[in-house]
């Protein structure tokens, strides 16, 4: 019981880290789960997405990571922008 109750916590220490960076929480959770110290390093040491440059899709409107080829909603092959918005 006590092993279970470091793992779930290591799990969702990791999960929040990784959140609060602007990564998937379940992801993460499962990584601080199953590696429990490990994994909460590595969340403190992943890079934020929020200081990515971003753009807008023309096709749709959604605002996308610069890095994005593709928009996600519809589909549309994006080029490169020749103006992009700040990061959040």
């Amino acid at each position: 019981m006590e092993l279970f109750l470091i793992l779930f916590t290591s799990g969702l220490s990791a999960a929040i880290v990784g959140r609060w960076k602007g990564s998937s929480a379940l992801l993460w959770f499962l990584i601080g789960f199953c590696l429990p110290l490990i994994g909460i390093v590595v969340a403190f040491l992943y890079r934020f997405e929020r200081d990515e440059s971003r753009r807008e899709c023309e096709g749709c409107g959604r605002i996308l990571p610069l890095t994005n080829q593709v928009c996600f909603s519809c589909g549309e092959d994006l080029s490169f922008p020749e103006q992009t918005l700040a990061p959040r």
